[in-house]
């Protein structure tokens, strides 16, 4: 692992990294924020939020624009910020430059399908090996770790989430694609990554995998009421509506005028901190 950059932030630590990755078969870059508890030198590990980002982001728009570290840095949360799919010469990409799909368009799945499958395997990355790396590298404790996400990273959020409570004790996103299968968008990227066979798209959906959810773990969700993708791609109804039939916990705030920007997650991002800071405090 190589150290790109560090800047002093709140009484913290913003670094980017880079590292070659085993699971996407390319180097990667990601952002981790380090809390002021960490600059005494103290013997301490604190708790991990992973923010993953939506369609055409990086590792950096979210630890540039929404104006998390502050109060992290007072809550003493480490947030990790991966890039949204493998990137550089020999990583596949969409053959007409499209944004929804190949580079910056992971969607948080394992590809099966050529030529997706040897480098997009992005749900092994963000799961497994990228913890592994920040837990031995960072002052993390990997046993309170939550995950949230906007848009594209708010799906992978939830359906990472929905599918390793045992990894995870909180999920919160931003205007998240909550079915896949049911947005163009989704169905896109899923008959690419994954194929035509839509039993296999199945445990990549949210609205799916709370239906058949055994440990269910708190989820908030904020949605802007003006998003220009709210009908279309985004479909939150479907997930407030699976979450009512099956009890599961699930606060959604539909918020009046707001869209699918970063102003729109910087106005509401620490009601989101506070909320994963109060579940993953020890007890």
């Amino acid at each position: 692992m190589e150290r790109l950059s560090s800047k002093k932030c709140y009484g913290g630590e913003q670094i980017r990294c880079k590292h070659f990755s085993t699971s996407l078969v390319c180097e990667m870059t990601f952002s981790v924020f380090l809390p002021e508890q960490l600059s005494t030198g103290a013997d301490i590990k604190l708790p991990v939020l992973y923010w993953l980002s939506g369609l055409t982001c990086n590792d950096e728009n979210f630890v540039q624009k929404a104006g998390a570290q502050k109060l992290a840095s007072e809550l003493g949360l480490i947030l990790v910020a991966p890039d949204t799919s493998p990137r550089g010469e020999g990583v596949p990409d969409d053959p007409e430059g499209a944004y929804d799909l190949g580079h910056g368009a992971g969607f948080y799945v394992n590809a099966t399908q050529e030529p997706w499958k040897k480098h997009y395997q992005m749900y092994d990355y963000i799961v497994e090996e990228l913890p592994e790396l920040i837990n031995r590298k960072f002052p993390a404790n990997g046993e309170r770790q939550g995950i949230a996400g906007h848009s594209m990273g708010g799906h992978g959020a939830l359906i990472i989430g929905l599918r390793n409570p045992d990894k995870y004790k909180s999920i919160s996103a931003f205007a998240p694609i909550v079915s896949p299968m049911n947005c163009p968008w989704g169905q896109k990227a899923l008959g690419n990554y994954l194929g035509e066979n839509k039993n296999e798209w199945l445990s990549y959906d949210a609205v799916s995998l709370v239906k058949n959810a055994t440990r269910p773990i708190p989820i908030l969700v904020d949605q802007g009421s003006a998003d220009e993708f709210l009908e279309n791609q985004l479909k939150p109804s479907l997930l407030v509506e699976v979450c009512s039939q099956v009890g599961y916990p699930l606060n959604y705030n539909q918020r009046d005028g707001y869209d699918h920007s970063y102003f729109f997650i910087t106005s509401f991002i620490e009601n989101h901190l506070q909320f994963h800071s109060a579940l993953l405090a020890l007890p």
